[in-house]
């Protein structure tokens, strides 16, 4: 057990927060490779249809586990709580709801969406041509659904014992496993996006039974023994009440990005939506150190919360917050100084990149706000106030950019440069309201345990 728990309660507060968020940036790395690779092989040896069916399938998977990770972000931020606070009885029990839950939750959503597949493949506007691609690759995806809902279970409980290490370890060994299958199933067999699917399903099966593997040596609180299997009333309510707002949040935002995509179709034509799609990706790769931090943030906070020490929660987020400015403040500065080279790394039409580098430029000048609103938010999260998080995510996502996005792109007539404006204006706005509400004390209030967290003597 002490192999697999990491206190973050104790010791440097820098070196706990970078050892921490490291593995967990690896993992994004890797994972944002793991999902490029179907594409590219597919891509390159299937043709445009198997392609097309391989990223519209993998668009319903993506918001299926969205959902789900959000249920996790409730089991994560209680579990650093319970470490923190050494409540091992309390822990056992989490573990096993969350563990439980989404077992039956995978179970379900299978049975759900194999009945409805079609119909949803139809309602998002699915092209004949990748009708049947999309429905192989999605079939295959959600028979496997309970391995990719059970890897991110595991992961969870994992991050949220500070331990974020293994994960990077499973992740890293499923994304060689993906590729290697990919070419087996696509390059030789030739099976497409079914191929593609099948890869991606074993290779998740893999990082999982690895981490269960990986739990049981080191004597875990869960056996997973059928017996053990078991959801407990008062830690689903915990969990529901701190992940169901995630939960929300990342569907709402979801749903903004069509918004935004009808927008960009508005003010400009097949290069514009390009060179948006080209900005998308290079912003994933920015805003990685600061989803690390953040995450690391939260893990800390969690446990340091749950351990009474809120002056050292407090620190982590000031320390984490000014290492995801600087990091982030250089990119702004490499964008705003090389936007053509940036954008030339996705292709040489010259209205292509000229479209991306006034939308890079306008929309770049998030990347100065960005790491307040995502490392405040991560300590807000460890402190289980995440009503608050999702309010001021539905704030930022639908209430304030796309109405800015719509006016500054389209009223305007700015195209491009208002439609990249839109993401700055609103986390500037989203900011301010986060700015009141720590003014206000809210956040002093432990919203997991139901009371005040007093600060150290």
């Amino acid at each position: 057990m002490a192999k697999i728990q990491n206190d973050l309660s104790q010791g440097n507060v820098l070196s706990k927060l970078i050892l921490f968020a490291l593995p967990f940036l690896a993992s994004n790395i890797i994972q944002s490779f793991y999902n490029v690779a179907d594409m590219l092989i597919v891509g390159n040896f299937s043709g445009t249809e198997s392609m097309s069916g391989v990223n519209i399938g993998g668009q319903v998977t993506f918001i299926l586990t969205n959902i789900v990770i959000g249920l996790c972000m409730g089991a994560t931020v209680l579990i650093g709580q319970y470490v923190g606070a050494g409540n091992h009885a309390a822990l056992k029990r989490v573990t096993a709801t969350i563990i439980t839950l989404l077992l039956f939750c995978s179970a379900l959503i299978t049975a759900l969406m194999l009945v409805f597949k079609m119909p949803v493949l139809q309602l998002i506007r699915t092209p004949p041509e990748s009708l049947v691609e999309s429905d192989r690759y999605l079939t295959v995806t959600l028979i496997g659904v309970v391995f990719i809902f059970g890897y991110n279970a595991l992961s969870a409980i994992l991050r949220g014992m500070g331990n974020s290490k293994q994960p990077f370890y499973f992740v890293l060994v499923a994304c060689i496993t993906n590729i290697i299958l990919d070419l087996i199933f696509v390059v030789f067999f030739h099976w497409a996006a079914f191929g593609a699917a099948l890869a991606t399903v074993i290779s998740q099966a893999l990082s999982m039974i690895l981490c269960i593997i990986y739990m049981v040596k080191n004597s875990f609180q869960f056996d997973f023994k059928i017996s053990s299997f078991k959801i407990y009333g008062d830690q689903l309510r915990l969990i529901f009440k701190i992940g169901l707002p995630t939960c929300i949040q990342n569907g709402v935002t979801s749903i903004s990005f069509l918004f935004l995509t009808a927008i960009v179709n508005i003010v400009g034509g097949v290069s514009a939506s390009a060179a948006v799609g080209a900005v998308g990706k290079f912003n994933s790769f920015v805003f990685m150190p600061t989803v690390a931090m953040s995450a690391s943030i939260s893990a800390m906070s969690a446990q340091n919360i749950g351990a009474g020490k809120l002056d050292r929660a407090v620190k982590a987020c000031r320390i984490g917050t000014i290492f995801s400015a600087c990091v982030s403040y250089l990119f702004f500065a490499l964008v705003q100084t090389f936007p053509t080279t940036i954008l030339e790394l996705f292709g040489n039409d010259p209205q292509m990149i000229a479209d991306g580098v006034t939308y890079l430029r306008s929309f770049s000048f998030d990347f100065l706000l960005i790491p307040f609103i995502f490392c405040i938010n991560g300590f807000l999260m460890g402190g289980g106030h995440t009503m608050f998080t999702l309010i001021s995510g539905i704030l930022s996502a639908v209430l304030l950019r796309v109405p800015v996005c719509y006016i500054f792109g389209v009223v305007l007539d700015w195209k491009l440069l208002g439609v990249g404006m839109g993401a700055p204006v609103a986390s500037a706005g989203v900011l301010l309201i986060t700015i009141v509400y720590l003014l206000i004390g809210t956040w002093k209030h432990n919203a997991v345990m139901g009371q005040a967290v007093q600060s150290e003597a």
